[in-house]
């Protein structure tokens, strides 16, 4: 009976995560596929449907044309796509029926006059009588267009000046507020967590609790005050005061994280030291530190995807000039007041994520083991 219910919670527990992975890597990938189609195809149809020949509905185009007499008829003849290389797959002289006739049928207009069209959109209109008194007919078609993959949208994200400098300055201004924003928090929690769990001394109890309590504290809260007192001292909209503004509010995760992890380190490598003559900074440097690398991992993570991917904070305290604005505000720029740039979302998309995703790969298998510290003994 028990087996049988171990073997049902098993499967439960594969098919959830096989549910999250594929909600995670599905939209990454097509993400991927989007950013080197073009806005046509975008817009045209899913990312699932790059590999194969799209059909897309094209705005109706109204006959026009020099009219001239042939054997008694009145001919027109021209291009529907005289700027472009379009192949069609059906056309239509109604909305009503858009795919109505293939590349080469004549159709039937009335009063004598009939029009054709073959695949490369050449039109011929003929008639009994002039057409310069007649309203010329709306010809709607359907184009087949082939895949289409290009670099240029890469092109427009990187190097363009359409969202002021280009997202390249904002990539090396959004690695100047995350790496100093990940590293200084972990300096400084690494010795808060080991005060916390091995040494003794009053108010322990009480600190340990406010940190527990500034976890849900909003940091939005915090804001204006601290926009206001980083003015008074000289470090507002600089890159220092967004570097603190980021460790104190990362500070609690970070504390909370190593020290339930440094919690949980065995007892007699700590005692042994101590009476090996170790000072405590020995001891967390040389025994506590190494072995809390799990957990620093995977703050490091958590507090490096925050900080990369935030705006707010950044427009906060470093302001939206070119010189100083993070990625996430140039690719906001990148897009315009419309926002109907798809190809070129998909792409900064892309870009503002694959770093992200390179630091999380290589740190994942820390990850589990740092947030699952202190949970069992």
């Amino acid at each position: 009976m028990f087996a049988s219910r171990k073997s049902g919670l098993t499967w439960a527990v594969h098919l959830t995560v096989v549910l999250l992975v594929a909600l995670w890597v599905f939209p990454t990938f097509g993400l991927l596929v989007s950013s080197f189609r073009t806005s046509d195809q975008i817009s045209s149809s899913g990312w699932w449907k790059a590999l194969s020949t799209q059909e897309t509905q094209n705005s109706p185009v109204r006959i026009a044309g020099e009219e001239d007499e042939v054997d008694g008829k009145f001919v027109i003849r021209g291009e529907l796509f005289p700027t472009s290389d379009t192949e069609l797959s059906n056309w239509g002289t109604s909305s009503l029926k858009p795919n109505a006739y293939e590349p080469g049928e004549v159709a039937d207009l009335g009063d004598g006059n009939t029009l054709t069209v073959d695949n490369r959109g050449a039109f011929v209109l003929s008639g009994p009588a002039s057409f310069a008194e007649q309203r010329s007919p709306r010809v709607f078609t359907t184009a087949a267009t082939p895949p289409e993959f290009t670099l240029q949208n890469y092109e427009t994200v990187l190097f363009s000046s359409r969202g002021g400098e280009g997202v390249g300055q904002a990539f090396i201004n959004t690695l100047t507020v995350s790496i100093p924003a990940t590293v200084i928090p972990i300096l400084i929690a690494a010795f808060a967590a080991y005060a916390l769990a091995w040494m003794r001394f009053p108010g322990r109890a009480l600190l340990i609790a406010a940190v527990v309590g500034l976890l849900v504290v909003p940091l939005q809260l915090a804001l204006i005050p601290l926009l206001t007192l980083h003015n008074q001292v000289g470090i507002g909209k600089s890159y220092l005061g967004i570097w603190l503004a980021h460790t104190g509010f990362g500070l609690p995760l970070a504390i909370y994280l190593l020290r339930n992890y440094m919690v949980g380190l065995p007892r007699d490598i700590i005692e042994n030291a101590r009476v090996d003559g170790a000072t405590d900074f020995q001891i967390f440097t040389r025994i506590v530190l190494p072995l809390s690398f799990p957990a620093l991992a995977s703050f490091a993570i958590f507090q490096f995807l925050w900080t990369w991917n935030d705006l707010l904070v950044a427009l906060v305290f470093l302001g939206a000039s070119d010189d100083k604005l993070v990625l996430t505000g140039r690719l906001v720029n990148l897009m315009g007041s419309r926002g109907g740039d798809w190809e070129i979302l998909a792409t900064s998309a892309f870009v503002s994520i694959a770093v992200p995703l390179m630091v999380f790969f290589a740190m994942q298998r820390y990850l589990v083991r740092g947030l699952l510290a202190g949970s069992v003994k």
